[in-house]
């Protein structure tokens, strides 16, 4: 990128897993991307002084701090961005946001609808030079985006179902150690929150739709897990102690949209053989799109307008420059990966961010996919049969 462009300095607080997703994301943006700001790894955030000093070597941030005050609280911070545990974001982006810092928030927004509620608000408070995104990433990935793009263009006509599973197995092992997701203070909900959030974001950006009200059920299988004693990615190693999980294994759920459809959810975390499938199908009257994180490259496209003889779902290679992102990648047909839905966010952010414009999606959008989560949880705790969530 040119040299003559401004940096914006970032702090990022958290360093784990998706605190490595998105150091690749700001690391490779300017590189591949012609920015109108050049990101600057300025300052690394964790409350281990050793694990965070090794967190900021591997990935090149410049300066590490022990408290996430350090990042509000520098002048030089343009951006905060979030990836603790949900428990923490409230607190954490109220503050940057209130000290005039753009932030960009891992999801879900928050642990409850209140947090999210006041997050949404100070974004809305922090003045129109100041903005907020959360990090529903799979919006990003280059097949997804082209779903949307063919959705509302009309390509499939009226939009009438939308089918969406987010499918892992990780917690299949009932002596899997108790990790910060599966703790309700830490984490709001389980496989809820982890993974619905996404399935709900990524249904509603493809159809342009929103949901407005759900029936749900919740179950937890294992109610007991060793404590962990290193963490390892997800999971870790156990430790001989024992303690209680206090959130769901698995969510399902139907829904209504505000434009006329009906939904079907499913998010898992003991969907033994499931590494990381999540899959979002939409059907029209006029044809059909589906996308498969696991098959990411590609997406299943359906005219239902075609003769008799050649209908069928096709397989879409989303790899030509003309596809959403993919200008800036390699010749067609070379494919792309889960870390450059990162790249994505942070070329998209630091975009809107210097334009003056609201990135998305915005936490006013993470507020609505919050009132989803509730919904469901209001729905299950209650046996209720229909649970509004507009």
């Amino acid at each position: 990128m040119p040299n003559d462009v401004p940096p914006l300095k970032i702090a990022m607080v958290g360093h784990g897993f998706m605190g490595a997703a998105h150091s690749q994301g700001w690391r490779v943006a300017p590189r591949f991307f012609d920015l109108p700001a050049r990101p600057e790894m300025a300052l690394l955030v964790g409350r281990n002084s050793t694990g965070v000093e090794a967190a900021a070597r591997k990935w090149g941030w410049q300066d590490t701090a022990t408290d996430w005050r350090a990042a509000v609280d520098r002048d030089d911070i343009d951006v905060v961005d979030i990836v603790t545990p949900g428990g923490s974001h409230a607190e954490i982006a109220i503050a940057a946001l209130e000290a005039g810092k753009h932030v960009l928030c891992e999801k879900p927004l928050a642990n409850t609808l209140d947090e999210a509620v006041a997050m949404a608000e100070a974004a809305g408070r922090a003045g129109k030079d100041v903005f907020a995104m959360v990090g529903f990433t799979y919006r990003r990935v280059p097949a997804a985006a082209l779903a949307r793009d063919l959705v509302l263009s009309g390509a499939i006509g009226e939009v009438r179902q939308v089918r969406a599973t987010y499918l892992q197995d990780w917690l299949v092992d009932s002596d899997a150690p108790l990790t910060w997701r599966l703790q309700k203070d830490l984490a709001g909900s389980g496989a809820l929150g982890d993974l619905g959030a996404h399935a709900v974001d990524l249904a509603q950006f493809i159809t342009g739709q929103r949901v407005t009200g759900v029936s749900g059920l919740l179950n937890t299988f294992v109610h007991e897990r060793p404590l962990l004693g290193e963490a390892a990615g997800l999971a870790g190693t156990a430790t001989q102690e024992r303690g209680l999980v206090t959130v769901d294994d698995v969510s399902l759920f139907t829904s209504r949209f505000d434009g006329g459809a009906i939904g079907s959810f499913e998010a898992t975390r003991m969907s033994t053989g499931r590494k990381n499938a999540l899959r979002v199908e939409v059907s029209g009257s006029a044809g059909a799109v589906s996308f498969d994180l696991e098959k990411m490259n590609s997406l299943g496209f359906y005219d239902a307008t075609a003769p008799d003889t050649r209908r069928g779902f096709t397989d879409i290679m989303v790899t030509e420059p003309a596809h959403p992102y993919l200008s800036a990648w390699w010749p067609p047909g070379h494919s792309l990966g889960y870390e450059h839905g990162f790249v994505h966010q942070a070329k998209d952010f630091v975009e809107a961010v210097m334009e003056e414009r609201q990135p998305e999606p915005s936490f006013a959008d993470g507020l609505q996919v919050q009132k989803v989560l509730d919904g469901v949880e209001r729905s299950a705790a209650a046996d209720s049969i229909w649970t509004k969530t507009i």
